[in-house]
């Protein structure tokens, strides 16, 4: 390992031999960190945290804190990070609140500086949220999220893949896949259509993407949904199976609704 002679690192760690720790960061006891991660100087990593490959844990960023939740009772809550994340300055990331559901982390995530990602929160695999994004406990983050900058995203809500929330938004009900949400509170604007191009979408894909947009801003019982969209999108789609399989994981006891056009 190149360890900076100021790095303190904890008895019992378990970091692999190309792990590299700059000066004057904080590696705890309980932290297992895979091949060729990067914890940079003034960084901290603590907590019963696990780490895959090639992750980076830019300066002053805190990794593997303890849960804020005022429910924490005890015993050893966990934070676990996939593959080639990138933590910027100040990021803070905390660990469960139980030892019954980690934190979770997918994979090529980038956390630009002064995100937050709370306790118990679910977040998948290429996502970016920009400075000052903030999840709450208990969010759940599907692969493909854009969050703008300065956008708070309330407890239990569920983030839909391939979305864009705009900077400045506030967050505080459900947002299905493909969508695009603005405001205070956050309300449908259209769909992500340049995040759908980039990912490879068809336009055959956006068009129905668009169609399922315009059920969305109209005001559904939401136990129709499935119903309604079923009837406009095509049977086989793409698009129609990742929102029916959206909407089939949303919990009842937690939803806080779904995004409309109303604020």
């Amino acid at each position: 390992m190149a360890v900076h002679p100021t790095a303190i690192i904890e008895k019992g760690s378990a970091l692999h031999p190309t792990v590299e720790v700059g000066a004057y960061a904080y590696v705890g006891s309980r932290v297992k960190a895979g091949e060729e991660c990067v914890i940079m100087h003034h960084a901290t990593v603590d907590g019963n945290t696990t780490l895959g490959r090639r992750n980076r844990v830019h300066p002053y960023a805190y990794v593997g804190g303890l849960t804020q939740d005022l429910k924490y009772n005890g015993g050893d809550p966990a934070l676990v990070i996939g593959d080639e994340n990138d933590f910027r300055e100040f990021v803070t990331v905390h660990c469960g609140t139980t030892d019954e559901i980690p934190t979770r982390i997918g994979s090529h995530n980038h956390f630009l500086s002064y995100v937050h990602i709370a306790h118990d929160c679910q977040v998948g695999s290429h996502i970016v949220m920009s400075n000052n994004a903030t999840l709450g406990g208990h969010v759940v983050v599907d692969d493909y999220a854009i969050i703008g900058g300065f956008t708070p995203v309330h407890q239990f809500v569920h983030i839909g893949s391939y979305v864009m929330v705009a900077g400045g938004s506030v967050l505080v009900k459900d947002l299905p896949p493909f969508m695009m949400a603005h405001g205070n509170h956050a309300a449908l604007v259209g769909i992500n259509k340049v995040g759908m191009e980039r990912n490879g979408f068809a336009q055959e894909d956006i068009e129905e993407a668009f169609r399922a947009f315009k059920i969305f801003r109209k005001p559904h019982t939401f136990e129709h949904l499935p119903e309604y969209l079923s009837a406009d999108l095509k049977k086989d789609g793409k698009v129609l199976k990742i929102l029916l399989d959206y909407i089939g994981t949303l919990k009842p006891g937690t939803m806080r609704g779904l995004v409309t056009g109303e604020r």
